[in-house]
């Protein structure tokens, strides 16, 4: 059991990544969570304890901000949320004087650099073919596909269908550094990827960016394919990157898996895993940080769709629900609106609610002070050696913040268990 406070900065926080961070560690018992920005976004909304007007990450006076940000708010950790990002604080992780989530130095670099990662990769997995002199492009291997050798996103990538056409944007794009590349048309996926700091490969998932919208996936669902496992491996092996990781592919014409890049973040969409279990934000925090991690997945089919939120389709199918207290339904002292959101749902679709708690005080009094009395089917105050998997009924769901307790259950009734992180999936 984690007792310590962990206090975590995340840069940049508005960030599609910064805000999935956010729903990954807000209700974190032991986490304190810090967003900053240097222009304010959706991140000042999210975050409660919020820093804006940093200087901006290339700024001479960027780095001296954040070290005092660090000082004041006795930051361990510092949490990128932006592919640059991940590489500047980690080449002054030493300054910053607090642990950077991400993996080494030289591997933020390859990733960074599309041209360095096709030539670190090209032997082992399936990489595009470069076209290094646009005069040597024949005509039948237009259509061909410009991209930044450093970005991300959709951002400056464009689809060149004739020498004509490729010459004329080069010539009208010469800001930044391009790489011309096959053109790759087929299905596009992500593995999602999770290592420890050893950069042992433990968690592999691979999805169907099925809609793309500005170089993010806003439609996506998981899918079986033995190869993105060996694919993610290979990688690891060479790169041995660390924490949360992505891998993007794309089918080429003849329908083999080409990598497209790899991040050393977390995917914006990967919280289509995080609802299943696997946090990849607070995984890699705790193994960074030395404690031991264990994955306990739900593997259900979901479909993930984004607008300005998250929805969730799934086949799950219970009448009973089990609820923890402490630090669960009341976390600081305060009510936990989104489970209590979902509890009058289930009041509404007829499931029993079965309050499961081993709530050391008086539990009569605390359920009054919070106009919980009338909640629940039953109320079942347990003693401290007793196991709550002894009182779940068959068809049932397990909602509980101690992981240990979710394991227990897990593994005795063979049910579907949730963190209050991953309540948003059981959400209508």
């Amino acid at each position: 059991m984690i007792e310590k406070q962990i206090s975590i900065l995340v840069f940049p926080c508005g960030s599609e990544v910064g805000l999935e961070v956010h729903k990954s560690l807000k209700d974190v018992r032991y986490i304190t969570l810090f967003g900053a920005n240097s222009v304010d976004d959706h991140g000042m909304f999210e975050y409660k304890n919020y820093i804006g007007n940093l200087p901006f990450i290339n700024d001479k006076n960027f780095l001296e901000s954040l070290k005092k940000i660090v000082d004041k708010y006795s930051i361990d950790a510092i949490y990128p949320a932006m592919d640059l990002a991940a590489y500047e604080l980690k080449k002054n992780e030493d300054k910053l004087g607090c642990k950077v989530i991400t993996s080494d130095l030289t591997v933020n670099e390859i990733a960074l650099h599309k041209q360095k990662t096709y030539q670190t990769l090209k032997e082992v997995i399936n990489t595009p073919v470069l076209f290094e002199n646009p005069t040597d492009i024949q005509q039948n291997d237009f259509p061909v596909f410009i991209k930044p050798n450093i970005g991300y996103g959709s951002k400056g990538t464009y689809l060149a269908k004739n020498k004509e056409d490729l010459i004329y944007h080069l010539k009208n794009n010469s800001e930044s550094e391009k790489l011309i590349l096959e053109y790759l048309p087929g299905e596009e996926y992500t593995l999602d990827c999770l290592s420890d700091q050893d950069g042992k490969l433990l968690f592999v998932n691979g999805r169907r960016r099925n809609r793309i919208k500005n170089g993010t996936s806003v439609n996506t669902f998981s899918v079986e394919n033995s190869e993105f496992y060996e694919i993610a491996e290979k990688i690891s092996k060479v790169l041995k990157l660390k924490y949360s990781w992505f891998v993007q592919l794309k089918k080429d014409k003849r329908g083999t898996l080409t990598l497209l890049e790899i991040s050393t973040r977390l995917g914006g969409s990967s919280s289509i895993n995080r609802v299943r279990g696997v946090n990849f934000a607070l995984l890699s925090i705790l193994s960074a940080l030395d404690y031991p991690i264990e994955i306990n997945y739900n593997n259900f089919d979901v479909i993930l769709d984004r607008s300005l939120k998250n929805s969730y389709k799934t086949k799950i199918e219970f009448d009973n629900v089990y609820i923890d207290l402490d630090d669960c339904l009341i976390m600081n002292k305060q009510i936990n609106t989104t489970l209590i959101c979902f509890i009058f749902q289930c009041i509404n679709d007829g499931k029993n609610i079965y309050l499961l708690t081993r709530h050391n005080g008086d539990l009569p009094t605390i359920l009054s002070t919070f106009r919980l009395t009338h909640l629940f089917d039953e109320v079942i105050h347990l003693k401290d050696n007793q196991k709550k998997s002894f009182f779940i009924k068959p068809n049932s769901i397990f909602i509980d913040d101690s992981y240990a307790e979710r394991q227990e259950v897990n593994t005795s009734k063979h049910i579907f268990t949730f963190s209050p992180d991953a309540v948003e999936v059981l959400l209508n």
